[in-house]
């Protein structure tokens, strides 16, 4: 009996979308986060911030893109949101041991808060950042 015959994974990974990274990593309330910054725009922020690590071939990260991007609305003005390539920013990344993407880490007074991996839903990071926010 033969067996059927799977798709390979990193066909799925290969998809391209056709559209400038920028456009895929920030909407406009979602800020871009690298190695240089970090310091000034996470770790000494006034307010708590929520960093997604990601990859541009990560379909799950794509994935949370628009959970990502809702929460910027919901929280323009008392919560930072921003995204960091983990490709092109490894410092942080191995700093804060991604291993697994999508990670999402809650900061608040440049301490880590809360930490999810893989795909969250948008009230779980919603409830955990009303608490940080308060």
């Amino acid at each position: 009996m033969a067996r059927p015959k799977l798709p390979r994974l990193f066909a799925v990974c290969s998809i391209e979308l056709g559209t400038p990274k920028e456009t895929l990593m920030a909407g406009a309330n979602v800020q871009t986060f690298t190695d240089s910054n970090f310091d000034s725009e996470v770790i000494k922020s006034q307010v708590p911030v929520l960093v997604d690590f990601w990859a541009e071939w990560c379909m799950p990260c794509r994935m949370l893109t628009p959970t990502i991007e809702a929460l910027g609305e919901q929280f323009a003005g008392k919560v930072k949101i921003g995204k960091i390539d983990t490709d092109a920013n490894r410092q942080v990344s191995v700093k804060y041991g991604i291993t697994a993407i999508p990670t999402i880490i809650l900061f608040k007074g440049g301490e880590v808060a809360k930490k999810f991996v893989g795909l969250t839903r948008k009230e779980d990071l919603a409830a955990a950042l009303a608490g940080l926010a308060q």
